[in-house]
Parts: structure tokens; C-alpha cells; sequence
């Protein structure tokens, strides 16, 4: 599945169980406190990709789908029923314990297939850019982070972010000027 918008879900566990069904980019609220960092990367992906917040068919699922609903309430949702998202064991229930198939049927409903091709941010511009393998590396990302409002990303994981949220080499340059300036002022 060629799914434009990004999925939003609980935690680390159904991003695999997304990853594993459909190859979509995702945002982990990490449980039902939402943190105003995760919406305001969810707003940003709004803004440049859509989303489709697909959570946990229990409380706290719901919870997290009416605070970002209240904050951003053009997304999308997807839903899977309490049958199709038991564990084996009969105890716990999540998207994580979801078949592959009923993950994409329950997406099928409100994704839009993406055409758009992406070209992934060169690791060499990242590096020449003082953004990975540099003492300062960690300020730079983070100061590049509120810039573009990707939420705080390590070094490892910001070619990743760049595309995931649409960030096109002009914008990162133009990013990239206004840190080198902000810096000569320190």
C-alpha cells in the first residue's frame, strides 16, 4: 500500500504492526497523555501529508483520538473492531495484535494512494551541514527540528524525518542559512 498520510498510533508496537502491513510512515502519541510536541508534529503532518489517527479500540484509544480530533479536527480515522484487535492470549487488545490484513482493510477505507516521489536528503549534505558527525551536530538538529517542526530527531533518524514529512533540500537550506546566522550571533 502506497499510503500518503501519515498514521498516527500509540507506541512502538503498531508502528511494527503498520510497518509490517503497509510500509507507512507513523507518529507514536507514547499512550494517551499526548504531548504537545507529538501534536504539533501531527499538525505539521497534517499540513504537508494528511493523517489518519488509527488507535487502539479501547479507552485509551478513543481518549487519544478526541484530543487530537479537538486540536486538528481534519484527520482521518480508521478503525478496528475489539474482535479484530485481541491477543492470541485473549487478554490485552491493540492494533499491534491485528492481522496484516485487517490492518489494510480497516486503512482501505480512508488512505489516498501516494504518487508523489520522494528523493531522500544525501547523507554527505547532512554531514557537510554540521547536522550528523560534528560536535555540534545535536544543537544544529535541534534548533532544525523547532525550525521545521519535525519534533526532536537524533542523528541516526534525520534523513528519515526530512522525508517523511515532505522537506524538500530548498527548505532545509533555507533552514540550514538561518541557524548558520543565528550562530554568528552567539
Amino acid at each position: 500500500m502506497d499510503i500518503k498520510e501519515v498514521i498516527v498510533v500509540e507506541g512502538k508496537s503498531d508502528t511494527i504492526a503498520i510497518k509490517r502491513a503497509t510500509g507507512a510512515d507513523t507518529i507514536e502519541t507514547n499512550g494517551s497523555a499526548v504531548s504537545q510536541e507529538a501534536l504539533t508534529k501531527i499538525r505539521h503532518a497534517q499540513d504537508t501529508r494528511g493523517v489518519i489517527v488509527f488507535t487502539d479500540p479501547d479507552y485509551p484509544g478513543r481518549r487519544i483520538r478526541a484530543i487530537i480530533e479537538q486540536q486538528i479536527p481534519e484527520v482521518k480515522h480508521a478503525f478496528l473492531t475489539r474482535d479484530r484487535a485481541i491477543a492470541k492470549n485473549g487478554k490485552k487488545v491493540g492494533i499491534e495484535h491485528a492481522t496484516d490484513e485487517d490492518i489494510r482493510t480497516a486503512l482501505q477505507a480512508v488512505y489516498t494512494v501516494d504518487t508523489t516521489i520522494i528523493e531522500e536528503t544525501p547523507r554527505e549534505l547532512l554531514i557537510e551541514a554540521r547536522l550528523i558527525g560534528h560536535p555540534e551536530a545535536k544543537k544544529r538538529r535541534d534548533r532544525l527540528s523547532e525550525l521545521l517542526k519535525i519534533g526532536h530527531v537524533n542523528g541516526k533518524g534525520l534523513q528519515k524525518r526530512l522525508t517523511m514529512f515532505r522537506i524538500s533540500e530548498t527548505v532545509l537550506m533555507q533552514a540550514l542559512l538561518k541557524i548558520d546566522e543565528e550562530e554568528q550571533e552567539w
